[in-house]
């Protein structure tokens, strides 16, 4: 072997490792920058996964009656009440934590817990207040997706839409479970969404909403009190403290834990943390669309002198941007919220009926399995029928209905701050000083408003 021969064998042997170490470490540098572009893909898609029973509650949030009570105070008061939209969501997303940590530690639901810790008579009065809040909820929200769906099928009855819908939303509780279809219906709401498209189509003065949205103004005129204490009961609302806590109980017992042992032993910090990232997503999304109804209708109805909405057509108005498409949009967003909401009205009734009298109850269940609680479903639902063949006026009716819950509300939530607070039934996870404060801070806010509202009518 040459000398030459040898030295290029000796260089080859050194070349290859060299050459192995370099694709190694491009094959690295390849593997890292896909790994740094699936990354926020892959945020996101877990972020996904924590949404649950917050995204879908706030989702309900904005129900038939929230869109004709945000849309009303925008057309009468243009942006003068936007500032609701921003200053009720830190108490909204703290009051519907407290419900969710209930939830979660206790393994029970919302009725469970009152009636495990305060008299019978204080239970059936939250319970019977409920119901009443509820059912008027009912049929003012299958009157105003009637009302809706007529816009676009003139041909139908009020009343056959009505029946239609109350049969339709039945037999999805009774059949299928509300995790299942709600996540399809979920869509419908995007129809909401037109209204941010508005917003920014009829050129809003920006400087003006802004200020407008951190400066609170009230003028204190009757109409106004009672126009707040409703956008405060239709955000703030009874039947989302029951339905968050018993959805929370109901999502543990899918996964298997069908003891209140077990559901407690779930409760770890990662899961409350989880519970966090969804409730106050699901709460932004709603005071985030209140806000944009709010600013739609003020560039639209309130700009044109139209500052009273006393019709479906009238209220569709403020997508009137969209021409042809308004009235479609605005069916869609009444029709999606409405069978998101119906259910959670009717349901969080029965979780109260039931927990109350010790009754099998849970949307996870069969009729078979739990007659008690899907009959008190069919009885609500049966008396929000009723009460659309008495001339019921489905725009007055969902603002009403809002007002109720801003009446209502203060009573339920003194028995939500009470239990989030206690050490005996939280544990080291009850509430700080902070969230506590909140709490109460809400109940008087909403009792003086309520006070104020019935004063009003009188």
């Amino acid at each position: 072997m040459t000398d030459k021969k040898f030295e290029r064998e000796v260089e080859e042997a050194f070349e290859a490792p060299a050459k192995a170490l370099e694709k190694s470490v491009d094959f690295v540098k390849d593997e890292e920058r896909t790994l740094i572009s699936k990354r926020p893909f892959q945020h996101a898609e877990e972020y996904w996964q924590t949404l649950g029973p917050g995204l879908t509650t706030g989702a309900a949030d904005d129900d038939p009656s929230g869109i004709a009570t945000y849309s009303q105070s925008g057309a009468k008061y243009g942006l003068q009440l936007i500032w609701l939209s921003l200053y009720t969501y830190p108490f909204m997303a703290v009051v519907q934590e407290m419900c969710a940590r209930i939830g979660l530690v206790s393994g029970q639901g919302l009725a469970a817990n009152i009636r495990k810790h305060y008299s019978a008579s204080a239970l059936y009065f939250a319970t019977a207040l409920l119901f009443f809040a509820n059912t008027l909820n009912i049929a003012a929200d299958l009157g105003a997706m009637a009302a809706a769906s007529r816009l676009l099928v003139p041909g139908i009855s009020i009343g056959l839409f009505v029946i239609i819908f109350a049969a339709l939303s039945l037999g999805l509780q009774i059949f299928t479970t509300y995790a299942r279809y709600a996540k399809y219906l979920k869509y419908l709401t995007f129809a909401l969404l037109s209204y941010v498209v508005v917003a920014f189509m009829v050129h809003l003065d920006w400087l003006e909403v802004l200020h407008r949205t951190l400066v609170p103004s009230i003028t204190f005129s009757g109409d106004q009190i009672f126009l707040i204490c409703g956008v405060l009961g239709t955000t703030i609302s009874p039947y989302l403290f029951f339905w968050q806590t018993s959805q929370e109980v109901e999502e543990d017992i899918l996964r298997g834990e069908t003891t209140v042992a077990a559901r407690r032993a779930h409760a770890t910090p990662e899961v409350l943390k989880n519970m966090r990232t969804d409730v106050w997503s699901g709460m932004a999304f709603s005071n985030l669309v209140a806000f944009f109804i709010m600013a739609a209708c003020a560039g639209t109805l309130f700009a044109h002198g139209m500052t009273n909405i006393a019709t479906a057509d009238q209220a569709a108005l403020a997508l009137k941007p969209f021409g042809e498409f308004a009235y479609l949009l605005f069916a869609l967003g009444i029709i999606g919220t409405g069978m998101l909401a119906l259910p959670v009205f009717a349901g969080s009734t029965a979780y109260a009926l039931s927990e109350s009298f010790g009754w099998r109850y849970g949307l996870y269940r069969k009729l078979k399995e739990a007659y008690a609680f899907y009959g008190v479903i069919i009885v609500s639902m049966l008396i929000g029928i009723f009460a659309n063949f008495m001339r019921l006026d489905p725009i007055q009716a969902l603002i009403y209905a809002a007002v109720a819950n801003g009446v209502i509300a203060p009573v339920i939530l003194f028995f939500v701050v009470r239990l989030a607070g206690s050490k005996r039934v939280m544990g080291q996870y009850a509430s700080g000083r902070l969230a506590s404060l909140v709490g109460w801070v809400t109940i008087i806010a909403m009792s003086v408003s309520g006070i104020a509202a019935i004063a009003t009518l009188f």
